[in-house]
């Protein structure tokens, strides 16, 4: 519908490591996994809301607004930390971190 208020969640910046998946709850509720290159969009009440991340790693949570009919947008962004690559190289893993920014 051309009036239908939605959220998108878009993961493809190229300062992502593109690497895990991205965990994606709004207000609790499960949306899906959000992989590398990929685009979710959901329908979403009006009101206030509360956007969780988790790349199992780190979390992310983001409180918004979104009006009837708007289509509120995220950029969603799985980054390395100063010293992951360390701790890739001595213990096989480290530490990336998750951050999304609402698009206008």
């Amino acid at each position: 519908m051309a009036d239908e208020t939605t959220i998108t969640l878009e993961r493809n910046s190229p300062d992502d490591v593109k690497q895990r998946q991205v965990i994606v709850k709004v207000d609790g509720e499960r949306l899906g996994d959000l992989m590398y290159g990929k685009t979710m969009t959901r329908p979403i009440e009006p009101g206030d809301h509360l956007l969780q991340l988790d790349n199992t790693w780190n979390k992310k949570k983001i409180q918004f607004h979104v009006e009837p009919g708007e289509r509120v947008k995220f950029k969603v962004v799985n980054r390395v930390g100063r010293f992951t690559w360390y701790l890739v190289a001595a213990l096989g893993a480290g530490p990336m971190y998750v951050s999304a920014e609402r698009e206008s």
